[in-house]
């Protein structure tokens, strides 16, 4: 599947029922909210969004709505040189 660098319709519903959802974590939110933010353009997440989208996957307690929210997210994470 080719990256479009845009949230696409799943993943935008996904993050609008998490920021909805009253038993979603601080950082599960923070992500989503990222993820909405990029509909319709071509913006990357910025490191404090990718590292929250990062916490809410490894989280055990997330649903499967933020987790997909947050993969999202990191879809359109810039990516970092390793050397």
């Amino acid at each position: 599947m080719a990256r479009s660098g845009r949230t696409g319709k799943k993943a935008a519903s996904a993050a609008g029922k998490t920021l909805r959802a009253k038993s979603a974590s601080k950082t599960a939110k923070r992500a989503a909210a990222s993820d909405l933010a990029q509909v319709g353009n071509r913006k990357v997440t910025g490191k404090k969004a990718a590292s929250a989208a990062g916490k809410t996957l490894r989280a055990k307690s997330a649903s499967k709505t933020a987790k997909r929210a947050a993969a999202s997210d990191l879809a359109q994470a810039k990516r970092s040189k390793r050397r």
